[in-house]
């Protein structure tokens, strides 16, 4: 089902298969999946009165359950509560990024790489304007990436090109003659490593037009003094083997299934609404005027050897589309680790470790995630802006200066528990760490980092404070000992 719905979607020769393939997955992920297709659910023939097949139309139920477990693991590893700390060795370096983080909302733009990465790959762009750090998420469609030879794992340029129509072009600036405002022209931008090159658009003539060496456009082609590529290229579940430029989609698995849903359930909505209003068939009807009036207040009169039945159908058909529709959702989350999890089940609060458990499939696959969007986008972000923070220029949203980072040490991410533990939870969690501080087995520093997001607190500045409460303490001690009345000699017994 899943590739005669792609054979409706018109294909640009002229541009890679790849930008086609991700094309296709970026509707199944925003729901324009279904738009291609001409007839409604409801429309079982066409103006000539010919049959529309089923997968001619467009469903009426949309599960949209690719999406939704995208979603579902965005929300588990960058939402508000699940965004790691950042830790360092290096003095102050970890809560000036994360103070930098909180700033520029590095949450909801990893969070948002994490949606448009699950076709296979994302772009993290960054700009400094006006000595302020700019981020946002680029769909890599349209862009090809270019490995450093001596250094695979660094980019050397990216490519971004694409068509577009003269009347946009001319929208934009460009002298496009009258004649050519509805052809094709190819916009081509390239980021290097010291410059964001512009070139001029050319007209797209054919396949070979797209590999056609460009003119550069030098009243926008702008320089930087970076010394790298502004842009993070995240490949999602990557794997080896792979074309260097995509990993893995995170639904794909799913998407045949979703297409089962959808078109079982609108099926079955038409179903339902017949149900309700059957269709009257009548045998030998005896009317006076011939016309037959349908409703509950009207009678139907007919001929001795005349009949008239209503064509009902039964509910257990419904029942069993039902059933077969939930099958068929479990089959399709257990292939991409969705949540399978039945909220009505949940009678009372559960504890985190039993939520981790229910839901060890989605679990497992946000922890495969965590390594390509945390270990490697987040932290290839920060060092990023530490470099450019050795400017000195950058000032946040404030307009306060950000001070030079250096890094010396590597960067490290804490990152918390998938689900909020209880206060059972914290309970055991803080007679665990008490045991273990006492007993010389863990650092009260590694007790207090292990538990500072948990409470939402930083783990530098709460050292501090507990160290200070605990001066103040020997200090009032001591001083409530010197304060203390001596006790008066017994010289009674000489």
């Amino acid at each position: 089902m899943w590739r005669a719905l792609k054979e409706t979607k018109n294909q640009d020769k002229d541009l890679p298969q790849r930008a086609f393939d991700i094309q296709c997955l970026n509707e199944v992920l925003d729901g324009t999946l279904y738009d291609d297709l001409e007839h409604p659910f409801h429309c079982e023939t066409d103006s000539t009165k010919a049959y529309v097949t089923l997968r001619q139309r467009r469903p009426s139920v949309r599960s949209n359950l690719c999406a939704l477990v995208v979603e579902h693991t965005a929300s588990l590893l960058f939402s508000e509560e699940h965004f790691p700390t950042i830790e360092s060795d290096d003095d102050g370096v970890g809560d000036a990024l994360q103070a930098i983080a909180q700033d520029k909302q590095i949450a909801a733009l990893m969070d948002t790489a994490v949606i448009a990465g699950s076709v296979g790959s994302v772009a993290i762009r960054m700009r400094v304007l006006s000595n302020r750090l700019y981020f946002d998420v680029l769909q890599t469609q349209f862009l090809t990436p270019t490995w450093k030879a001596n250094q695979p794992d660094v980019l050397q340029s990216v490519r971004e090109q694409y068509k577009v129509k003269g009347e946009v072009l001319a929208e934009g600036g460009y002298a496009i003659p009258d004649t050519d405002m509805q052809a094709d022209f190819w916009f081509r931008r390239d980021w290097t490593e010291s410059q964001e090159i512009w070139y001029a658009p050319w007209r797209a003539n054919g396949k070979k037009s797209y590999s056609a060496p460009g003119k550069v456009d030098g009243k926008r082609t702008v320089g930087h003094t970076l010394g790298f590529v502004p842009i993070i290229w995240a490949q999602n579940l990557a794997k080896p083997g792979g074309n260097g430029i995509d990993g893995r989609c995170t639904f794909d698995k799913a998407i045949e299934t979703m297409l089962e849903i959808d078109y079982l359930l609108s099926q079955g909505g038409r179903s339902m609404k017949y149900a309700l209003d059957p269709t009257l068939v009548v045998k030998a009807p005896q009317t006076s005027n011939g016309e037959l009036v349908k409703g509950a207040g009207e009678a139907l009169v007919v001929s001795e050897k005349g009949d008239a039945k209503l064509l009902e159908i039964s509910g257990g058909g419904t029942e069993a589309l039902i059933e077969f529709c939930k099958c068929l959702r479990q089959t399709a989350l257990e292939a991409i680790n969705g949540n399978k999890a039945d909220s009505d089940k949940l009678a009372a609060a559960t504890s985190g470790r039993a939520m981790e458990l229910m839901n060890m499939a989605l679990i497992q696959l946000c922890a495969r995630l965590r390594i390509t969007y945390g270990a490697g986008a987040l932290l290839s972000l920060f060092r990023m802006i530490a470099k450019v923070s050795q400017t000195g220029k950058l000032v946040d949203s404030n307009g306060e200066r950000i001070e030079p980072i250096k890094l010396t040490k590597p960067l490290k991410l804490r990152w918390p528990e998938f689900y909020a533990p209880t206060w059972a939870d914290k309970t055991n969690e803080a007679g665990a760490l008490s045991t273990l501080t006492q007993g010389g087995i863990l650092s009260k520093e590694t007790a207090t980092r292990s538990i500072a997001q948990e409470y939402d607190v930083a783990a530098d500045e709460e050292l501090a404070r507990t160290k200070a409460d605990a001066d103040v303490q020997q200090q009032n001690a001591v001083a409530l000992k010197a304060a203390a009345p001596k006790p008066v000699p017994d010289n009674s017994g000489t």
